[in-house]
């Protein structure tokens, strides 16, 4: 995978282009937010990482320009602007995704690697729905029939990844590679207690359950037949 750096911080830039080398992937990084452009435009990245605060030009203004110029590559933003209104507007003005500082290179890792994934211009959801359970990204809010449903950050992580599959079966092994971000099975019941503990609060206060166990394979979140 080729990505593309645009990040001022020498510290940091010199810490994700090393993790991102030790990968086995080609990270090419700019301070500079004109030259990253210019770096952009020409093409050939799987995914732009850029700070929001850059010297010449800045991030939103840059992921403007690119979308502007009908360049779809995947952009995610590295920033120590953390706030809903900004995470919004960077989401507008045409990024996909958005991680904020300090942070841990295996998240910015995985995220990158789902970018990668995706086809190239399709923009996220913010809010994902199965039947009357929402779950709004960029607030961290969940409502089922609009009443507010109060989960731990690790309930809300597992919770958006069943919605991301809704209808399909999730494996154990699924559960612990992307929500705890393990690769291997640390032979405790930490997902099924997990799963109890959000059953608990999206189902059982409600007449009709949505998240079901499906018998030596997973679970599965869907909505009602």
């Amino acid at each position: 995978m080729r990505i593309l750096l645009i990040e001022d911080d020498a510290e940091t830039a010199a810490y994700v282009t090393r993790g991102f080398s030790e990968q086995g992937h080609v990270c090419d990084a700019l301070d500079d937010g004109r030259q990253g452009l210019t770096q952009a435009l020409a093409g050939g990245y799987d995914v732009i990482v850029v700070d929001r605060m850059l010297p010449r030009l800045d991030g939103l203004s840059l992921v403007r320009a690119l979308r502007s110029a009908q360049v779809a590559t995947p952009v995610i933003y590295l920033t120590a602007i953390g706030e809903v209104d900004e995470r919004v507007a960077g989401l507008e003005a045409g990024g996909d995704d958005y991680l904020v500082k300090p942070f841990a290179f295996s998240e910015l890792a995985a995220r990158v690697q789902a970018l990668a994934r995706r086809a190239p211009g399709i923009v996220e959801e913010a809010v994902l729905r199965v039947a009357d359970l929402e779950l709004d990204r960029l607030r961290h809010r969940v409502t089922r029939a609009g009443q507010p449903i109060d989960l731990q950050a690790r309930e809300f992580r597992l919770l958006e990844y069943l919605m991301r599959n809704a209808g399909r079966i999730v494996t154990r092994t699924m559960l612990l590679e992307q929500v705890w971000e393990l690769r291997f099975d640390p032979k405790t019941s930490v997902v099924e207690t997990h799963i109890s503990r959000l059953r608990g609060k999206i189902d059982k206060p409600f007449a009709t359950p949505l998240l079901h166990t499906e018998r030596n394979l997973g679970y599965t979140l869907r909505a009602p037949d």
